[in-house]
Order: C-alpha cells, then sequence, then structure tokens
C-alpha cells in the first residue's frame, strides 16, 4: 500500500448566524474584521432600529466564511499579498499588476458573468 497525497476537504458551508459565520473565518485579519464590522453594525441598528444593516452585514460576511471553509490558504495568501501591496504604497512603490482580467479571476472561481 503507497500513501496517496491528501488534499484538504473544503468544509460545508457555516449556518447563516454570526456563532457559526465567525466561527468559519480562518485569518485574525478576518475575524477582526468581522467584530469591528458587528460592532458597527449593531450601532447602526441602534440608532435607526432598522435590521436592514445587520442582515446586509450578515450576509456579506456569510459569504467571506463560505470563502473561508472552501479554500483556507487561498484566505490566507489573498490577506499576505494585502499586505504587501499596503508596505509597497506606504513606501511609495508601484503595485504589482497581475497578468488576468477581473473576468478571467472571477470565471477561474465558478462565478457566471
Amino acid at each position: 500500500m503507497t500513501a496517496q497525497p491528501h488534499e484538504p476537504t473544503p468544509q460545508a458551508a457555516p449556518d447563516k448566524s454570526l456563532r457559526a459565520i465567525r466561527g468559519a473565518l480562518v485569518t485574525p485579519q478576518d475575524r477582526e474584521g468581522f467584530d469591528e464590522g458587528l460592532r458597527i453594525a449593531l450601532a447602526e441598528v441602534r440608532a435607526s432600529l432598522d435590521l436592514t444593516k445587520l442582515n446586509d452585514f450578515v450576509h456579506t460576511w456569510w459569504l467571506i466564511a463560505c470563502d473561508s471553509a472552501q479554500d483556507p490558504a487561498g484566505r490566507q495568501q489573498m490577506h499576505e499579498r494585502v499586505a504587501h501591496a499596503q508596505a509597497l504604497a506606504a513606501r511609495g512603490e508601484d503595485l504589482p499588476r497581475g497578468g488576468k482580467s477581473w473576468r478571467e479571476l472571477l470565471t477561474e472561481r465558478g462565478v457566471a458573468l
């Protein structure tokens, strides 16, 4: 018997609850963004008594959590690329350009246009 390479299996989409969404976030940056965004959304709900902002927040972060569950390494790499671009920008250096258009990138991710 020989060992076969093991690919990480994508996780199922999390429930659409705040606890499940936060639990599915794999990077500290996402968890921090979620916590700060939730604080802001709840403040807006308290001020307006309108749940639309909270519903939008939950839906947006659910999509991010789904991406995180399906491709945790890709999510971490995205944050690393962002940090690199921010460092370049802070030094006044040109930002690298990718070789693919948005349409090509979205098509690779399975987004029908």
